[in-house]
């Protein structure tokens, strides 16, 4: 069902699209350890995840980066000014500054009819020690607009607006797995961590020096198991998580750690989404970048709206168990600092992160002149990573003592 660009009325809506993005950031003492204070916000686009001192600040849907990120900058103003009064700070990396023991890592606590909430939480808890619960993420939401969900339904002769749609997103979910390393290894920025958090992990001090991103290696937020999901259409998709919930390998669909999702509008459940169809894509393995205030440069959010239309035109590739093992396990290879060592399985063959991602990044490069020039500058800002500019390089040639320098750009940020 591969797209073609050649399509006037295809070409016209390349740039429309919709996004969101929810952002996890731990709050921290002046001194650099976790926060115990209750969680201080009421507002709903300021929640938590698995720790009560945990903000996680949730966008409303954009049609335009730059609205997008006004509002990402409208709520951080809002929590640094709430944090502010609390003498609280905002950690500005995904790994954890200083980590006692477990007992400093306060679960998140709900009460009535969210109790449920905290009851999963204590599950996770115990099921995957609470140190790893305290990694911090960025999950990025994109839909294709329906102005271009529509001229390529039309250019393709559909007849079922609704199953296309479904299609399409399965389709570019299959694609994107495969992909999935690259947008790791031009977003990690997350190679620093504390020696008390590596202790409690389980790690080495030299493990500290091994990673770009901890969150998305194999020490980081992954299931105790290798799931292997069915991605031939809604149904299956849906079948293969319920399959693993109700063999009590999964709780709930929520503990699918994986790199991606497909997801409904509205309330997420596989019920939803086999009722209502596939809304939009999250893709879950964004590191929280230090170097920009928000966590997040505007030039990696259009990449990845570049890499979704290049996907849509190539032909569409198995993902049996086999090729959902080979994503993965580049996935954990492209999150290691080295990527002039380290190889993963790409174009049939063996090659040097590093050298795949000049390949991948030749190519919609190509793609992107022909197709949609307005991307270019988004994909040079990517190739300046190749060359010495890469996210996890910059930090940590920038951060030289983690947590006073940590501390000393959270309080740059809150102002």
């Amino acid at each position: 069902m591969s797209w073609d660009y050649t399509a006037i009325e295809i070409q016209q809506q390349m740039e429309n699209a919709e996004y969101g993005v929810e952002k996890e950031s731990l709050r921290v003492t002046p001194e650099g350890r976790l926060s115990h204070t209750p969680h201080p916000f009421s507002e709903p686009y300021i929640d938590r995840d698995f720790c009560e001192n945990q903000a996680e600040i949730i966008t409303s849907v954009h049609r335009d980066i730059g609205s997008l990120f006004r509002e990402l900058g409208e709520i951080h103003r809002a929590v640094y000014e709430k944090l502010r009064g609390m003498g609280e700070l905002l950690w500005p990396f995904s790994n954890p500054p200083i980590v006692l023991s477990q007992e400093d890592i306060p679960v998140a606590h709900f009460e009535g009819d969210l109790k449920e909430r905290e009851i999963y939480r204590n599950y996770l808890a115990q099921k995957y020690g609470k140190a790893k619960m305290l990694y911090s993420g960025i999950h990025f939401n994109f839909s294709f607009s329906d102005e271009l969900l529509h001229a390529a339904f039309s250019k393709a002769g559909g007849e079922d607006f609704r199953r296309f749609k479904d299609d399409t997103y399965v389709e570019l979910s299959r694609k994107l797995l495969g992909y999935t390393w690259l947008i790791v290894f031009l977003t990690a920025a997350s190679p620093l961590a504390d020696k008390s958090f590596l202790k409690l992990s389980g790690l080495s001090d030299s493990d500290r020096y091994r990673y770009a991103s901890f969150r998305c290696s194999e020490v980081g937020y992954w299931n105790d198991f290798l799931p292997i999901l069915d991605f031939s259409g809604v149904d299956g998709y849906t079948a293969s998580i319920q399959d693993y919930i109700d063999r009590g390998l999964l709780y709930a669909a929520s503990e699918l750690y994986y790199p991606l999702r497909l997801k409904p509008r509205g309330k997420n459940s596989l019920d939803a989404l086999k009722e209502n169809g596939v809304n939009h894509i999250e893709l879950r393995c964004l590191d929280v970048n230090p170097l920009s205030p928000v966590g997040l440069f505007k030039e990696d959010i259009r990449f990845i709206h570049l890499l979704m239309l290049y996907l849509m035109q190539l032909e569409d590739l198995p993902v049996g168990k086999k090729e959902q093992k080979i994503a993965i396990e580049n996935i954990k290879t492209a999150s290691l600092y080295h990527d002039t060592d380290n190889t993963i399985q790409w174009d049939h063959r063996v090659m040097t992160v590093k050298d795949a991602a000049s390949s991948v990044l030749e190519e919609t490069e190509r793609f992107a002149a022909r197709f949609a020039p307005s991307f270019l500058p988004d994909v040079d800002f990517q190739k300046a990573k190749i060359n010495g500019k890469r996210y996890a390089e910059q930090v940590r040639g920038g951060f030289r003592n983690y947590i006073e320098d940590g501390l000393t750009l959270a309080k740059k940020y809150r102002g």
